[in-house]
């Protein structure tokens, strides 16, 4: 499978990751985003460049619980809720929002 975007071609594996993490970009970011049904604003983002900035730092994409308690000490209590981030990524906060991200599956999401 592969993304197109701009001319050029992004392979991803069979559900949709990016194979090569450092060819992510803000386009491809928003052609994932529509394939997963969602429509990306201010608060998609921020969540989004947060697990980018967290995979650049540990080298792993954060599963769920790990992901709220770190979202929540980075950007507040409001947002580092499940209930929260739910409501942006329906199909898994940890699970969508890391293949949009251009990130690896998080280990422990089925």
């Amino acid at each position: 499978m592969a993304y197109e975007v701009n001319g050029k071609s992004f392979e991803s594996d069979e559900e949709g990751y990016l194979i090569d993490i450092a060819s992510w970009n803000e386009d491809l970011a928003g052609l994932i985003a529509k394939d997963e049904e969602i429509d990306m604003t201010e608060e998609h983002w921020e969540v989004v460049n947060f697990l980018r900035e967290y995979y650049n730092e540990y080298q792993i994409a954060p599963a769920v619980r790990v992901l709220v308690k770190a979202v929540k000490k980075k950007l507040g209590a409001e947002k580092g809720s499940n209930k929260y981030l739910y409501e942006l990524f329906p199909y898994g906060p940890a699970k969508q929002a890391c293949k949009i991200a251009g990130l690896p599956k998080p280990t422990g999401c089925v």
